[in-house]
């Protein structure tokens, strides 16, 4: 769209150079232009604003799968390690901390301490061949690591939206449409690298 704006403007101011349109035409046309360019910028924030929110949708979606995993895997642990509360404990503190968060920062944040506190349940399941066994056990194993890589898969996915979005807010001349219409810039959903990379592990 910036490109045919140029070339109308080129045009015209030719046009006008030359002799071949009047003033008054050619400051229509450019007029014109500048609206057409305005709209069509404005609703590239607009589609860009709602892909990035449909793509955090999808990670809440995913997140709270996961959520509702844990209850059930921590129960089944606790079945066959009663003792090892701490470990349960902090599962369960990470869980609540993880719902409670609303800034992206907060997020990330408790995101990153439930993996760490899910690895430390899982290392805790490795010394009990009985519960690695458990039928149950194993289709929560199935489920949260399917989970796993769709929170992954979201969270890039999001992330690359995010950035298309950052970059016509910051590029000129879509930046003042941007601060005319307050379209903020948007974060990434940034998670630990040893967390993105490796997410929790369930196979022994």
């Amino acid at each position: 769209m910036n490109t045919v704006f140029l070339i109308i403007a080129v045009l015209v101011v030719a046009g006008v150079v030359f002799k071949v349109i009047s003033l008054k035409v050619a400051v229509l046309a450019v007029a014109g232009a500048l609206v057409a360019w305005g709209i069509a910028t404005y609703n590239q924030f607009v589609q860009l604003s709602n892909r990035v929110a449909e793509a955090w949708s999808d990670i809440e979606v995913q997140m709270k799968r996961r959520y509702n995993l844990i209850p059930n895997l921590v129960e089944t642990v606790k079945g066959y390690a009663a003792h090892e509360k701490d470990v349960f404990e902090s599962v369960t503190q990470a869980r609540a901390a993880a719902m409670g968060a609303t800034s992206m920062a907060d997020h990330a944040k408790s995101e990153n301490m439930l993996t760490n506190t899910l690895k430390s349940l899982f290392a805790v399941a490795e010394a009990y061949p009985q519960l690695r066994a458990n039928e149950n056990f194993l289709e929560l194993q199935r489920e949260l690591t399917d989970t796993e890589d769709k929170i992954q898969a979201s969270r890039r996915f999001y992330n690359g939206n995010v950035r298309d979005y950052n970059t016509l807010r910051e590029s000129f001349p879509s930046n003042m449409i941007a601060n005319a219409f307050k379209y903020a810039k948007k974060e990434f959903f940034e998670l630990e690298e040893e967390a993105a990379r490796t997410p929790v592990q369930v196979k022994f």
